[in-house]
């Protein structure tokens, strides 16, 4: 394994860049110095002609749990947005290898790539409304596109969490693997890509991406919104400070 920084490391299998989350002990939390890696991984995957596909993975307990929320949110690049990857034009196809919880901003990194290799211990969730918070970095858009829209208005509004089999069943993930076995997977389906011509998988790509993202700028001015409505009222801070104390929160906004 290459190490890219210690909390994001990326391996070449061929024409194909693995990059992992390797931060476990934060549950893969993206702090600036995760981000800063996870921009570089994605730098070198889009500026390396040798490079065709990439997989984004975590480690083998949890995939990622998001924003560390004492970050101050500091994990935008000036390239690929927050994460280094949600606002980010790519080119070349992205698969996500989801092992364990994917989970508040862990999901919107999911939601970024263009295919998802999920094992049956992986969880799906958005649970920023439990802290006082909205999925800022496109859950709100892009979960109603991957998902039917009244489940993604379920996991936005109870911020529960759906397994693996009812995210395989609704047409989230494209492949569903037993434990261990979603890194193997996604790299046999990246293989798989790459025995087609890379200009012609690029040219599909953008053209399903210039259909599905049309509306984008109008999708982000309305999460924006909902984050400053959000963050004007008080239940934010409370619900952050209720997380960290590992305590129930007090809401108080009516």
């Amino acid at each position: 394994m290459a190490d890219s920084g210690e909390l994001v490391q990326t391996r070449r299998h061929g024409r194909v860049l693995e990059v992992r989350i390797c931060r476990e002990e934060r549950r893969n939390a993206v702090d600036r110095r995760v981000a800063d890696g996870l921009d570089a991984a994605f730098n070198l995957l889009e500026d390396d002609p040798k490079l065709w596909v990439g997989v984004l993975t975590g480690t083998g307990r949890v995939f990622s749990a998001g924003s560390d929320l004492t970050a101050g949110g500091d994990y935008v690049t000036e390239r690929g947005g927050a994460y280094g990857l949600v606002r980010r034009q790519r080119r070349k196809p992205l698969i996500a290898a989801v092992e364990g919880a994917a989970l508040g901003g862990g999901l919107e990194l999911v939601l970024a790539c263009d295919l998802v290799v999920a094992s049956t211990s992986a969880r799906f969730g958005l649970p920023e409304v439990k802290l006082g918070l909205v999925a800022r970095c496109g859950g709100l858009f892009r979960g109603p596109r991957a998902l039917p829209v009244n489940l993604a208005r379920e996991m936005v509004l109870t911020g529960d969490p759906i397994d693996a089999q009812r995210a395989h069943a609704h047409g989230l993930v494209n492949r569903l693997t037993a434990p261990g076995h979603a890194l193997p997977t996604a790299l046999e389906l990246a293989d798989r890509i790459c025995d087609n011509s890379p200009s012609a998988v690029r040219a599909s790509l953008a053209a399903m991406d210039a259909v599905l993202s049309g509306d984008d700028p109008a999708a982000w001015a309305a999460t924006e919104k909902a984050d400053a409505d959000a963050l004007a009222a008080p239940d934010a801070a409370e619900g952050v400070a209720a997380f960290l104390e590992h305590r129930r929160p007090r809401w108080t906004s009516a």
